[in-house]
């Protein structure tokens, strides 16, 4: 016979019973952008005012490719996460299943658009 107390029961889990995981989630990719969105400014920002060749050849090379590549899947990711809970938030019912399935959508779309456009320098 199994016996938990309430205590038990709760010990990592929000009111939906996801609200922890949801939250370090949120803070891992919040933190791994703090660390890559500046690296990829600073990358972005000298490829700007560049000649096509000049952009071309920058985005060409493995390190700003694998991090564009790589703040483009973890914004997405979290702007997706975040937005759905702004979405969860105020609205209900068909509204609710309507907007997370374009918040996902618009998430997956913006991804796919990035990488594709940057497997297309890159190669």
């Amino acid at each position: 016979m199994r016996y938990l107390t309430d205590r038990k029961r709760a010990t990592g889990k929000g009111a939906s019973h996801t609200g922890t995981e949801h939250h370090w989630a949120m803070t891992v990719s919040a933190v791994a952008l703090a660390f890559m969105v500046p690296t990829w400014l600073y990358i972005f920002g000298h490829a700007i005012g560049g000649t096509r060749a000049e952009v071309l050849a920058t985005f060409a090379r493995p390190f700003p490719a694998i991090l564009t590549a790589l703040v483009l899947v973890v914004s997405m990711r979290h702007f997706a996460k975040g937005s759905t809970t702004m979405v969860q938030d105020y609205a209900h019912g068909t509204a609710l299943k309507a907007g997370i399935v374009f918040v996902y959508s618009l998430a997956a779309v913006i991804a796919a658009t990035g990488l594709y456009a940057l497997i297309r320098i890159a190669l």
